[in-house]
């Protein structure tokens, strides 16, 4: 295949090309989408995805996975509610909420590296683990009227059609990419993803990378936690139920390989802007919540099967006879 012809096929650019596609199409097939405070309505409704997509990115390229992360969010969403309900000052619950989440964290990459135990099952259990506590905390009930000064950080940029929290998505987007594509800390999670005996033989400080990742992650999940229970209002331990599997879809969706070692933080951007689209076009044709879960299931589905079949594409006919 020819080279020029190669990097067009390229999974992450396939997906920016697609996400290109049904923006434009959605202008055209809705009156009601292009508009101003609809777009920031779905940029919005992308905050927390978006927020929790960036560590799920670094984990995924490490070769690692976090099924936790929306339990984790709803554990500090009915943390939050019951502390504010108990009379504790918003300025105390942040930080403590923070802090619940960096031991949640800790505990799931304890539990990977020095256990040995398969982060999926480890984060499957803790899944179930922390939804649970989050019961436990708050119960079935919903606690609201939040301090208005803090509720109006989920609106929009003053004089711009941008959520403040898509706002901090860009900078720390900016950031992670950085950190992935142009720092030795990044190679480093390449080269783990890619083998972890081979990058474990070169001096890379295999556990302890792991470790912080799975750290990081419990930190921003938690954050999306208090930005989910100030955007909606309303903290409940359901809060962020099945948000995990939107998350993965979106890293996967942006061309980044489960086995690790492989992907872009801009394909994953793409990801989670294209799922954002599609949600909300669907949202705008009165398309049910089960139908949009359907379709979720679907683009997870195709996010691990395309670019592996175009990965065998891109392979010598002789090499592809051998599979």
């Amino acid at each position: 295949m020819p080279r020029s012809l190669g990097r067009f096929l390229r999974w992450d650019v396939v997906v920016t090309a697609l996400l290109i596609v049904v923006f434009f199409g959605g202008l055209g097939a809705d009156p009601n989408f292009g508009n101003a405070d609809n777009l920031a309505f779905a940029l919005g409704d992308l905050g927390e995805i978006a927020l929790i997509a960036l560590p799920m990115t670094l984990l995924v390229v490490c070769g690692q996975v976090d099924l936790s992360v929306a339990s984790v969010l709803g554990l500090a969403s009915a943390l939050t509610g019951y502390l504010w309900d108990a009379g504790v000052p918003f300025e105390t619950i942040i930080p403590v909420v923070l802090v619940v989440g960096v031991v949640c964290g800790l505990i799931n990459g304890l539990l990977v590296t020095r256990l040995g135990l398969p982060p999926l099952a480890v984060t499957i259990g803790t899944l179930t683990l922390y939804r649970g506590l989050a019961y436990v905390v708050l119960g079935t009930e919903a606690v609201s009227e939040f301090p208005p000064q803090y509720t109006a950080f989920t609106g929009n940029v003053p004089g711009l059609p941008v959520p403040y929290q898509v706002a901090l998505f860009a900078v720390l987007a900016v950031a992670t990419a950085l950190l992935l594509h142009a720092t030795g800390f990044g190679r480093s999670l390449f080269a783990i993803g890619s083998s972890e005996d081979t990058a474990f033989f070169a001096g890379i400080g295999v556990k302890r990378i792991k470790l912080l990742l799975f750290t990081v992650s419990g930190l921003v999940a938690a954050f999306a936690g208090i930005v989910f229970t100030l955007r909606y209002g309303s903290a409940r331990a359901d809060n962020g139920a099945g948000l995990e599997l939107t998350v993965i879809a979106a890293v996967l969706l942006g061309g980044v390989d489960f086995d690790g070692g492989k992907g872009t933080l801009g394909g994953v951007i793409a990801g989670v802007l294209l799922i954002g689209v599609l949600r909300n076009l669907l949202m705008l044709n009165d398309v049910t919540t089960e139908i949009q879960a359907i379709v979720t299931g679907l683009l997870l589905i195709i996010s691990v099967l395309t670019p592996r079949l175009i990965t065998l594409a891109r392979r010598p006919p002789v090499e592809r006879s051998l599979q």
